[in-house]
C-alpha cells in the first residue's frame, strides 16, 4: 500500500464532524502530503552510496482562508504529515539530520487553494551549531554534521531551487540567484501546481502525465502530452490533442494567450501561470 494511501486512511478517523467541513477547503491534506514527498525528492543530498539526506523541517504556507480553516487542527494535521514524511523516507531509504517537524503558516500573497512548501535540513540539538551564512538556511545543508559522517556540501546540490527556502520569491520580485532570472529587464516565467513552483527556463514547456513531459502531472484526467506553454510576448498555451482539453481563465479552448495570474485547468488540476520582470 502506498504511503499517501496510508496517510489518507489515518485521516479517516479525524475527518468527521467539524473536520469534514475543514477539509472541504480547496487545499486538501493529501495534496500537502504529496508536496512534502516531492520536497524530499527535490532536495535529497547524497552523502555516499548508503546515505541520502533529505530535509526534516518543513513550513507549509497557506492562503489566509485556508489557514483559518486548518489552523484549529494544525497540531493533529502536522503530526500526521510528519508521520507521512517518516514513512515515505523509510520507503525511499532517506535519512534525516534531526526530528521531523511540519508547521502551517499563513501567507497573504497566496490565493485560496494555493500553498507553498518550504524546507530545510536541520541538525538535532546534540550536533547543531549556530547557522552560518550559506548553510543551515531553508534549502541548504545544516551548519553542523554528525561525528564521523561524510562532510555535507557547503552549497545546494546541482539543480536545487534557488530563492528563500529553496523557492523563487513569492512576491514575484527578482532574486539574484533565482533560476531563470536575468539582469537587463528579461522576463521570468514559472507555473504553480498544487503549491509547487516550476521555473520555465526554455522557450517551451510540455505538461502531461507522461514521465517524458517537462512537468509531470499525476492526474488521471491529464493526457500523456496534454498541453504546451510557449513563452514570449505574449506567452501562449496550446492543447496537444488531449482527451479532456484545457480551460484557461474559465474558457474551454485549444489555444490561448497567457497573462500573469492566468488559471489553467487540465483534468482536475489547476495551474497558475506567472511572469515577472527580472
Amino acid at each position: 500500500m502506498g504511503v499517501l494511501k496510508k496517510f489518507e486512511q489515518r485521516l479517516e478517523g479525524l475527518v468527521n464532524g467539524t473536520f469534514a467541513k475543514v477539509f472541504k477547503s480547496e487545499v486538501q491534506p493529501v495534496e500537502i502530503a504529496g508536496a512534502l514527498q516531492r520536497e524530499c525528492d527535490n532536495n535529497a543530498t547524497i552523502w555516499n552510496r548508503d546515505r541520502t539526506v533529505v530535509p526534516n523541517d518543513f513550513i507549509v504556507e497557506l492562503s489566509t482562508p485556508d489557514h483559518e480553516r486548518l489552523s484549529p487542527y494544525a497540531g493533529q494535521l502536522s503530526d500526521e504529515l510528519a508521520g507521512m514524511v517518516r514513512d515515505y523516507a523509510k520507503q525511499q531509504r532517506y535519512t534525516f539530520m534531526g526530528t521531523i517537524k511540519v508547521t502551517l503558516e499563513k501567507a497573504d500573497d497566496l490565493d485560496t487553494g494555493l500553498y507553498r512548501v518550504r524546507s530545510r535540513t536541520l541538525a538535532s540539538s546534540s550536533s547543531q551549531q549556530a547557522p552560518q551564512s550559506g548553510s543551515g538556511g531553508y534549502g541548504y545543508p545544516p551548519a553542523a554534521t554528525p561525528a564521523g559522517a561524510p562532510p555535507m556540501p557547503s552549497s545546494p546540490p546541482p539543480g536545487a531551487r534557488p530563492g528563500g527556502y529553496g523557492y523563487p520569491p513569492a512576491s514575484g520580485q527578482p532574486s539574484p540567484s533565482a533560476g531563470g532570472a536575468a539582469s537587463g529587464g528579461r522576463t521570468r516565467h514559472w507555473i504553480e501546481i498544487n503549491g509547487t513552483r516550476h521555473q520555465i527556463s526554455r522557450a517551451t514547456l510540455v505538461l502531461g502525465r507522461s514521465t517524458e513531459a517537462d512537468v509531470r502531472i499525476d492526474d488521471p484526467g491529464v493526457s500523456r502530452r496534454h498541453c504546451e506553454i510557449r513563452t514570449g510576448t505574449p506567452s501562449t498555451i496550446q492543447d496537444l490533442g488531449s482527451t479532456n482539453g484545457i480551460v484557461v481563465d474559465g474558457q474551454h479552448t485549444t489555444r490561448a494567450t497567457l497573462r500573469d495570474g492566468s488559471r489553467i485547468v487540465v483534468g482536475s488540476t489547476t495551474i497558475i501561470y506567472r511572469q515577472a520582470e527580472g
